[in-house]
């Protein structure tokens, strides 16, 4: 079993634009320790609840991060090797877990073995790294050569992992990464360009490197399932449930977050099996939830969902404060910096700070909301009601999005004259009826969170 499962909370932090890092690096100037702005931050993120620290690319790059120059040199716009080091200690210190980017279907055009291509053509001893490299034509950035690159951005240059040295090198770099970081997971930067041979190798070096690591792939669109299995990676980005959590909100159509939910964990649902699926309200290449959703009085409604549904849910930084951000064509507009002591004493309009910490530990408290299955007991256009089950433990989930008062009667089978007290509203109980019907009243833009007993 890995150390990343069904106990645990992220927060997912973009360094360089947290850390406030000049956009791009000049490859000379001494590492900057931004890093260890973080240290300050971490009492913050553990009353969100959070217990897994997912950070965002920390080695060498020319620019966003995702344009690798060195897997084994933290990037100096944020600090050196020693203070990834000390942070993830603290980290460990405290309890929490640790999970890097791992950037490996491409690099960027700084990357030592590209420049040396660069400069020695076809008499490079990397020649052999680079996907689908000819001589006889050249790329659109000049290079009297051709590749390819990554979704046709040529800054990105794909990496050809059949290459056996190019692949070693990888492995080398996570080793060094566990070693020295004591990572406890990876989150693979475009899971799903990556190859499955390559996924089958580097989940086989993984497991004799350490059982216990973690691998997390981000996967826009497909079957999970295709990455996520015993002979490749363990999760990843739920991007289906992400999309249909706003949607849902901003088309008054629960239905489809309720298709979405029964479809991916139901009695017969595909990813039963796959319980730590990444759950997201938004993240570092996607516009803020708070500019995403069209009512954002329903933002504590949608974390509601974020932290009941079955999988891991995890908060990107910022959005705790209600941040905005509408994705542009560089996206660092996503990816702000983070003044926490500033932020801290300024009012905002949508803080949703003590509200995620009150839902992370409703979660943790309840062992059907880590661990249960998903029944759906209700949906209609405006309102949405599910049960989760783990043993003796019974937690019933219920939203009202609409603006007027409902009342809610959900068919809980085996559960006549049940009992159930709204861990929301302590005061509030609710009975089931000889039928096992609940009968349940919802004020306007309202969550309840039953708990048999």
């Amino acid at each position: 079993m890995t150390t990343i499962n069904q106990n645990n909370i992220f927060y997912h932090i973009y360094p360089l634009g947290a850390c406030a890092a000049p956009h791009f690096n000049d490859f000379q100037s001494a590492p900057q320790p931004r890093l260890r702005q973080i240290f300050g931050w971490l009492d913050h993120i553990q009353s969100l609840g959070a217990n897994a620290l997912y950070l965002g690319p920390v080695f060498e790059s020319g620019s966003h991060g995702y344009d690798t120059a060195d897997y084994f040199h933290v990037d100096r716009r944020l600090g050196s090797r020693s203070d990834l080091a000390d942070l993830s200690g603290e980290l460990h210190r405290r309890g929490m877990r640790l999970v890097l980017d791992g950037v490996f279907n491409h690099v960027g055009r700084g990357f030592w073995a590209f420049r040396d291509l660069q400069a020695n053509g076809q008499k490079s001893p990397y020649k052999n790294w680079f996907s689908d490299l000819r001589f006889d034509q050249s790329s659109p950035l000049g290079d009297p050569f051709s590749y390819t690159a990554w979704n046709g951005h040529f800054d990105l240059v794909k990496l050809n992992l059949a290459e056996p040295a190019a692949r070693q090198h990888l492995f080398d770099a996570i080793s060094m990464w566990k070693e020295e970081f004591q990572i406890d997971g990876i989150r693979l930067d475009a899971a799903d360009s990556l190859s499955f041979d390559f996924l089958r190798d580097l989940r086989a070096f993984v497991n004799h490197l350490d059982p216990e690591m973690w691998l997390m792939g981000e996967v826009i669109h497909g079957d999970y399932r295709q990455w996520a299995n015993p002979n490749m990676l363990h999760s990843t980005t739920n991007y289906e449930l992400y999309k249909s959590l706003y949607s849902s909100f901003n088309d008054s159509n629960f239905f489809e977050l309720a298709y979405s939910l029964n479809r991916e964990f139901g009695a017969q649902g595909i990813y039963r099996d796959l319980p730590t699926l990444y759950n997201f309200a938004d993240n570092h290449d996607v516009s803020r939830i708070a500019s995403q959703l069209l009512d954002r009085q329903q933002l504590h409604l949608l974390y509601f969902l974020l932290f009941t549904m079955p999988g891991i849910p995890s908060v990107y930084y910022g959005s705790e404060f209600g941040f905005e951000g509408v994705k542009q064509s560089d996206d660092w507009n996503l990816r702000p910096t983070f003044d926490l002591p500033q932020l801290q004493n300024q009012a905002h309009a949508h803080d949703l700070r003590g509200w995620i910490g009150h839902l992370a530990w409703l979660r943790q408290s309840q062992p059907a909301l880590k661990y249960g299955g998903y029944e759906q007991c209700l949906v209609a256009s405006q309102q949405l009601a599910f049960c989760r089950e783990a043993g003796d433990d019974c937690a019933i989930a219920a939203v009202n999005s609409a603006a007027e008062p409902a009342k809610l009667v959900l068919p809980l089978r085996g559960k006549a004259n049940w009992r159930f007290v709204d861990l929301l509203n302590p005061e509030e109980s609710f009975t089931c009826d000889p039928s096992g019907n609940l009968h349940l009243p919802m004020p306007p833009n309202h969550a309840r969170l039953l708990k048999n007993g």
